[in-house]
């Protein structure tokens, strides 16, 4: 699936027509990027203050995946910045979600990406090649497991083991 082809859904009604099924990712997140209605397939990266395995991901094609990184919720840099985004952008990426901070928000605002994180701030961190890829991901009192979906828009995240619309 394409940006351009992402299918019309609301978390809400998925809430109230498959609420035996998803998990609701708690209000942590903001929206940063230019597009505020994203899904996918999960695909993940745990890193702390280093945003190598990100980068390395976001080079491989995105087939409209949602990239989450567990950043651990460090604030002190951050995980995405345009250079990244342009990245998923060019590669097919739905969407982001940073569970840390990302920057170059006014220049995110205008990409046609979803992009979701904590916080902003305009430090980078040490690219030493930490991390892992593709592992499940505990926060926001949800369970990200690769290959499950993901739906977010201007409500909030909600996950499930199945794709839920076409």
């Amino acid at each position: 699936m394409t940006r351009a082809d992402t299918p019309i859904f609301r978390t809400a009604d998925l809430s109230d027509e498959h609420a035996a099924e998803l998990q609701v990712v708690a209000p942590l997140f903001r929206h940063f990027g230019g597009r505020r209605h994203f899904c996918g397939a999960l695909r993940t990266v745990s890193t702390h203050e280093d945003n190598s395995m990100v980068r390395a991901m976001l080079e491989t094609p995105g087939h409209g995946n949602v990239l989450v990184v567990d950043g651990i919720g460090a604030l002190r840099v951050a995980l995405v910045g345009d250079q990244l985004a342009k990245l998923a952008i060019d590669n097919e990426w739905s969407g982001i979600v940073v569970h840390g901070c990302v920057r170059d928000t006014e220049l995110l605002a205008g990409m046609p990406v979803g992009i979701m994180a904590l916080a902003a701030v305009p430090a980078r961190g040490p690219r030493t090649g930490q991390g892992q890829a593709d592992v499940p991901l505990r926060f926001g009192e949800a369970t990200f497991t690769p290959g499950h979906w993901l739906y977010a828009d201007a409500d909030g995240i909600v996950l499930c083991e199945r794709k839920l619309v076409s």
